[in-house]
Parts: structure tokens; sequence; C-alpha cells
């Protein structure tokens, strides 16, 4: 059995996929690769991955499959692992060696403890292009470091800080009995992927490397501000799962103040988010979309909506007239510097 199993989810990535490839194989016969295939037709993706596959039998395995979209090939990548852990890493993305080689040592040291890790957070860093200065997110002030902890032990997260899939590994097992299942031809994903397994998440170790680096600045890529109000479907889509997910797990959820806390603010975020990109496409359409959504959350959760509602990023949401607008837009840059948008 590997100790790690690494997803890579692939389409028409043959520009950028070695680098990625090239940083994971350092791990060794310790790591298990899964290339990821997601139906791609316009280029040397599937070609490159039976390449790396047929070099490094024992650390490389390829999925081929029809076109299903990010978490179709996140869950695809799950169900292949083999691995005690299991990490996303997209396609145009890279690790940094030595870090790696540092959270593969705490792994090991993991395996046959006293207590059973279910998730390890790193630090990641955005490799935006352009940027000289390039900014780390880091949790050297919310979480307790070189150790094993619970939600308990955790201080307060800030307003956009928070815990991404570029900062996660998770248990392969929890990943598998928490049933998580991602939509398909469906973006934005990511947030469900480090939102549903939380419930099952005890234990928690955070490394202070910076391990995992994002890369942002192509034209298509998904957190183009364009490009994310031309889905801006697909982002409420997820946003109301993430709706869902929060209030009708309530009851369990509260049992733990910390953990809701967490899980409640990450939902204020991403409602947030979807708000303000209604906002900026300017269109009638999309404005009564907003309203729509906060009747959603209305209808859901009474409690929950009001206090989204009167906190500072829902409240300038839902400002009436062009006024309330514009300063919607102050948030948007708030969210900007969170989420790096290009």
């Amino acid at each position: 059995m590997k100790l790690l199993s690494i997803a890579i989810p692939c389409y028409n990535s043959e520009n950028y996929m070695r680098k990625c490839i090239d940083s994971l194989l350092v791990g060794g016969d310790d790591v298990e690769i899964i290339i990821v295939d997601d139906g791609s037709t316009k280029d040397r993706t599937a070609e490159i991955a039976d390449e790396y596959q047929a070099l490094y039998p024992s650390i490389v395995k390829v999925v081929h499959k029809e076109n299903g979209g990010h978490g179709s090939a996140v869950n695809a990548g799950i169900d292949a692992a083999t691995g005690l852990y299991f990490k996303v890493v997209d396609s145009d993305d890279w690790v940094k060696e030595e870090a790696y080689e540092k959270v593969l040592d705490v792994l090991r040291q993991m395996v046959g403890g006293d207590k059973v890790l279910d998730m390890l957070i790193c630090n990641y860093v955005y490799e935006k292009e352009g940027e000289k200065r390039k900014k780390v997110i880091q949790y050297r002030h919310t979480l307790p470091q070189n150790e094993i902890f619970t939600w308990d032990d955790c201080h307060h997260f800030l307003k956009g800080h928070y815990i991404l899939m570029h900062s996660v590994i998770f248990r392969t097992k929890l990943l598998r009995e928490c049933g998580i299942r991602l939509p398909e031809h469906t973006f934005y994903v990511d947030n469900l992927y480090v939102y549903e397994p939380l419930p099952y998440v005890q234990n928690m170790y955070y490394l202070d490397v910076n391990f995992y680096r994002y890369y942002i600045g192509r034209a298509d890529q998904s957190v183009n501000e364009e490009i994310m109000i031309s889905r801006i479907d697909q982002q409420l889509k997820v946003n109301k799962i993430m709706i869902d997910y929060l209030t009708e797990r309530k009851a369990e959820l509260v049992k733990n103040k910390r953990r809701y806390q967490y899980m409640r603010n990450y939902l204020e975020i991403i409602t947030t988010i979807s708000s303000v990109l209604l906002i900026r496409s300017g269109t009638d359409d999309n404005l009564e979309k907003k309203k729509e959504l906060w009747k959603y959350l209305k209808e859901k959760d009474r409690r929950l909506y009001a206090w989204m509602r009167g906190g500072i990023m829902g409240g300038t949401m839902n400002l009436p007239g062009r006024g309330g607008r514009q300063i919607s837009v102050r948030a948007y840059k708030i969210c900007q510097r969170i989420f790096k948008f290009n």
C-alpha cells in the first residue's frame, strides 16, 4: 500500500502537466501519482500521461475517462487511490521538493500512531503571473504546529483565511466514509471538497512549510473574473449545495462550536463571492439571481440568513440601488485579495 496518492486532473494540459508531474515524482515509491485524463481531445495529454506510466510503472497510474469536469476527475482519483492519504494537485500547479519531503516524513510518522490523522494542512503560495512578491497563505496564528490537534484547539480564523484544496491532504478512507461525490461538469467544486469532509475530521496536523504552488495567470483559468461571471450558474449550484449541507446537518454540526463557526464563515465568503459576481455582471437577470440566492438561504435557515445578512460582508451585498452596488464592489476587492482573481 502506498503512503500518499496524488490525483492530477488533466484536461488538455500538455503545455504544463510535465512540470507538475516531475515535481511529484520526487516522492519516489512512497507515492502514487494518479494522472486522470478527463477526456482530453485537443492535445497530447493522454499520450504524455501514458508516457509517464511507462517510464515509472511503480509510481504513476493513468485513468482515461470521458470528460466530466474537474469534480469528476477528482472522484475518479479517489476511486483509484490505494494510498493511506490523498491529495489533489491541479495540472498547472506544482510542489516544492524540500517541503514535499517534510510532508512525507510527517505522514510516515503518523502511520500506526496512537491517533489517526484525518487531515494534514500545509501552506500554499500564489504564483501569480507578473508578480515578483509571492503571497504565502499560512496558518501560524490559527493552528497549533507540529502536533496532532482537534477543532477545539484551533484559534479564530480571520475573514477570508480558510483551508483550501491547495492546503489539505485527507486520509483516503475518510473521503470514502464521508461519501463525497463532486458534481460533474461543474466548476468551483473544490469548495465542496474542503467542506463536506469536515464533519468527519477529528484529528489534524499543521506543518508550516510552503508546499503547494498555486499558479494564477492563464486567460482561460476558472478564477478569471470574466470566466467566473460566464459560469455564474455553476458557482450558484455549488453555493446552494453548501447551504443545503450546512443547514440540513446543523443539529449535528453545532455540537462542535469551532467547527460550525468555521463552516458558517466559509459559506459566508462563498455567498459573498457569488453575490459580488452577480452584481459585477451588471445584468438585470443576474441581479434577480442574487435576490433568489438570498431568498434560498432564508427559506433554508432564517437564523443563518439573519446572521449573514447582518454581517459586514452580507450587509454590503444587499444594500439597495446603484450606491449600494458600488459599496459592494469594495467587498469584492477583499475577495479579490483573498482568492487572487485574475
